[in-house]
C-alpha cells in the first residue's frame, strides 16, 4: 500500500510517502512559511533527487496540494496519478481520553478533536485542517489518525492523576496525558526484537531526548508512566521548556513581574530550559561547547538535564520492580555520546554499564558485555508507525467491507 503521512504544523506540513509492503520511504519533504508569499517546500525522492520550491501558500490546504502536484511532478515525483495514493495518516498531537489507539478518521473524529482543541490549542486545529484538506482534494482515500499520546493511555490512575480537587480533573479533563508516544512506541519494539525478547517480558525505560524530552516506564509492552503531563510541559528540562516546576514559581514570578498568563506560558515554554538557564542556546551541542570552555551556566544546563534524567531512570526502575534495558533515542539522545555518558556515570549499582567505545561509535548496543541491564542507542521513526498503522487500520476496514 502507497501511504502519504502527514504531519501539520502552525506553519509547517511535514510529509514522508511510503510504499509499505516493502517499508520503503519514496519521497519525503517538508513545507515551511505557511500563510507566507516566500513560503518554501523542499521534496527529496529516494534516490537523492531534491528540489526546493518557492511561492504562495497561504493555508494548509493550498500545502497540501503543493506536496501533491511535486509528488506527481514527472521530473521529481514518485507517481502518475494521485489514485495512487491509497491512505493517507496524520500524526495528531492530542487525543484527549476518547482516542486510545489509532483510528479511521471520520465526520464524528473530527467533531471531537475539535471539542478538545483547548487540549491542544496550537495543534489540533492545524491538524484538522490538514484532515479537511486532504478530504476536499482526495475525498475518496480514507484517512487515519495516530495519536502522540495514544500509547500513555494504559497508565493506571495513580500515575495520571494529579492532586487537585477531583471535580477538576472530571470537569476538565486535567490529568497526565504523555507525548511522543509513537517514538517510546516504535523503540521499545525496537528494542525488544534486538534483544530477541517479547516486549511484554522486558521492563525498559525510554528516553527520548531532543529538543522537546520525555520518558516513559514501559512494562510488558505498556506505558505505565511517562514524564511529559497534561501538556509537553512537565518532566524533563528540554531546549526552550523548564520541565518540572513548583507552581508556586510560577505565581511569584507573575506576582513580581506583572506578567499575563500568556507571557507565562511564553516564558516558561520558549524562554526556559536550557535556553534560559544557559543563556546561550537551546541546543545541547552549543551548550556542551560553552560548558568545556568554562561557561558556567551552560554546565549548570548540562548537569540540570542529566540529573533528570538519571532520577527518572530511578524512579521508574522502582516503579517497575527493577529494569531490563535503557533505550536512548532523539536528536540528544542518538547523538550526543556526553549526554548518554554522563546520564549513566554512577549507574553501576544499578547493573547499568556503559561501553565507553561503543558509546563515541554510536552503535546499537552502548553496554559492555558484563552489563546486567542493556544500554541501546535506537533512531526513532514516528513515521513509520503512522504508515503502518494507516495501512493496518485501512486493510481491516477493507475486509470488514468485503
Amino acid at each position: 500500500m502507497k501511504v502519504l503521512v502527514l504531519n501539520c504544523g502552525s506553519s509547517s506540513i511535514k510529509y514522508q510517502f511510503f510504499d509499505t509492503e516493502k517499508e520503503l520511504v519514496l519521497a519525503k519533504g517538508l513545507v515551511e512559511r505557511i500563510g507566507m508569499s516566500d513560503a518554501i517546500l523542499t521534496h527529496t525522492r529516494f534516490d537523492g533527487d531534491e528540489i526546493k520550491i518557492v511561492g504562495e501558500i497561504l493555508d494548509h490546504a493550498i500545502g497540501v496540494q503543493y506536496v501533491l502536484g511535486v509528488l506527481l511532478s514527472r521530473n521529481h515525483g514518485v507517481i502518475e496519478d494521485k489514485s495512487e495514493i491509497e491512505a493517507v495518516g496524520h500524526r495528531v498531537l492530542h487525543g484527549g481520553e476518547y482516542f486510545k489507539e489509532s483510528i479511521l478518521i471520520t465526520d464524528n473524529v473530527i467533531k471531537t478533536l475539535q471539542d478538545i482543541i483547548e487540549l491542544g490549542p496550537l495543534h489540533l486545529p492545524v491538524n484538522i485542517k490538514g484532515m479537511e484538506a486532504v478530504k476536499r482534494i482526495l475525498p475518496d482515500v480514507p484517512q487515519v489518525a495516530v495519536f502522540d499520546t495514544a500509547f500513555h493511555m494504559t497508565m493506571p490512575p495513580k500515575a495520571y492523576l494529579y492532586g487537585i480537587p477531583f471535580e477538576l480533573y472530571k470537569k476538565y479533563h486535567l490529568r497526565k496525558y504523555g507525548f511522543h508516544g509513537t517514538s517510546h512506541y516504535f523503540v521499545s519494539r525496537e528494542a525488544a526484537k534486538i534483544l530477541g525478547k517479547d516486549v511484554k517480558e522486558i521492563r525498559m525505560v525510554t528516553a527520548h531526548l531532543g529538543s522537546g524530552c520525555s520518558m516513559a516506564a514501559v512494562q510488558n509492552g505498556a506505558t505505565i508512566d511517562t514524564t511529559m503531563g497534561f501538556t509537553p510541559l512537565e518532566g524533563l528540562l528540554m531546549g526552550t521548556r523548564s520541565g518540572d516546576l513548583d507552581c508556586s514559581v510560577l505565581l511569584y514570578i507573575m506576582g513580581k513581574e506583572g506578567i499575563s498568563l500568556n507571557e507565562a506560558n511564553n516564558l516558561l515554554n520558549r524562554h526556559s530550559g536550557l535556553l534560559g538557564v544557559s543563556g546561550e542556546s537551546s541546543d545541547m551541542r552549543e551548550v556542551l561547547a560553552a560548558a568545556k570552555e568554562g561557561h558556567k551556566r551552560s554546565q549548570y544546563a548540562f548537569d540540570i538535564f542529566v540529573y533528570r534524567v538519571k532520577k527518572y531512570i530511578g524512579s521508574y526502575t522502582v516503579a517497575m520492580g527493577g529494569l531490563d534495558a535503557l533505550v536512548f533515542t532523539g536528536g540528544i539522545g542518538e547523538n550526543s555520546p556526553e549526554v548518554r555518558a554522563e546520564v549513566c556515570k554512577g549507574l553501576e549499582f544499578m547493573g547499568i554499564e556503559i561501553d565507553e567505545q561503543r558509546n563515541k561509535n554510536r552503535e546499537t548496543i552502548l553496554s559492555t558485555d558484563s552489563s546486567r541491564i542493556p544500554v541501546l542507542r535506537i533512531p526513532t521513526n514516528e513515521e513509520l508507525v503512522i504508515a503502518r498503522d494507516t495501512n493496518r487500520i485501512v486493510e481491516e476496514m477493507k475486509t470488514k467491507k468485503a
